[in-house]
């Protein structure tokens, strides 16, 4: 197996997990895709890794609890979906990783808590203290019931640049965001050779995120290189990688070479 260019492994890593790779072809929340998730973070912990998880998925299980085959476009629809999506996702999460004797914990932030410099430091207060459980996973979301700006991307764009706050806030060694692309391609539509290595972002490298264009976007490739942006700027290095793909954190974690880092 070819090696990834990290270094030695590191031992805490926040991971983000996007609507794409947590619902199936027809929208609806994928039970085998979050149970087979839950499994690889059990073994990376058992490896000796601390591992924090920013989730998305809360709007998608409302979505189905409503019955709903399309995303709403209305706020308050969304955020309906969010209020009642949001504890099925967590009781999923807690079904999941029960089986392997390993508690979860809720932390449901917004922008204005990471940008209260008292607020911000009390949720790494509350991090380090879940982390000190050897039997407990955080799971973060933004709490879309309250919070526009996720809903529409303006703030966060789908978790990911969310998840880039919450590397930084942890004092993470990795962010990985796990979504239904492979990585960075030599083609703006996906396509073409998979680019392992990023050293700096560019105009060259921007212009390969191609896809979503507005500033309201949700997701896609542009919101996950504003990710990389803020967490390398941080000396964090930020991975990209097929979700879907079979053992993909083991494959991680074994050095192996997958999807595309963003170095510092």
């Amino acid at each position: 197996m070819s090696k990834s260019k990290l270094g030695p492994v590191s031992k805490r890593w926040v991971i983000k997990l996007g609507t794409g790779i947590l619902s199936d072809s027809r929208g609806q929340v994928d039970l085998a895709q979050i149970d087979q998730l839950a499994a690889q973070v059990v073994e990376l912990r058992r490896r000796g890794h601390q591992v924090l998880i920013v989730s998305s998925g809360a709007v998608g299980c409302g979505m189905s609890l409503l019955g709903l085959t399309k995303r709403p476009t209305v706020m308050a629809q969304l955020q309906a979906c969010a209020a009642l999506g949001q504890p099925r996702l967590m009781r999923l999460y807690d079904e999941a990783f029960g089986r392997s004797g390993i508690r979860v914990g809720q932390v449901l932030v917004t922008y204005l808590e990471l940008d209260s410099l008292s607020l911000y430091r009390n949720i790494q207060r509350t991090v380090e203290h879940l982390l000190a459980h050897k039997n407990i996973v955080p799971i973060f979301n933004e709490n879309d019931v309250v919070s526009y700006d996720e809903l529409v991307g303006a703030r966060f764009g789908d978790n990911d640049q969310l998840s880039a706050h919450i590397a930084i806030l942890a004092r993470a060694e990795r962010l990985i965001i796990l979504s239904n692309v492979r990585g960075l391609a030599t083609e703006s539509d996906g396509t073409g050779r998979l680019i392992r290595d990023v050293r700096k972002i560019d105009a060259r490298i921007e212009k390969l995120a191609g896809g979503t264009k507005s500033q309201t976007s949700v997701g896609g490739m542009v919101s996950k290189l504003k990710a990389a942006h803020l967490v390398n700027g941080a000396g964090i290095p930020m991975q990209i990688a097929n979700g879907r793909q079979k053992n993909v954190l083991v494959s991680i974690c074994q050095g192996e070479a997958v999807g595309t880092i963003f170095h510092p």
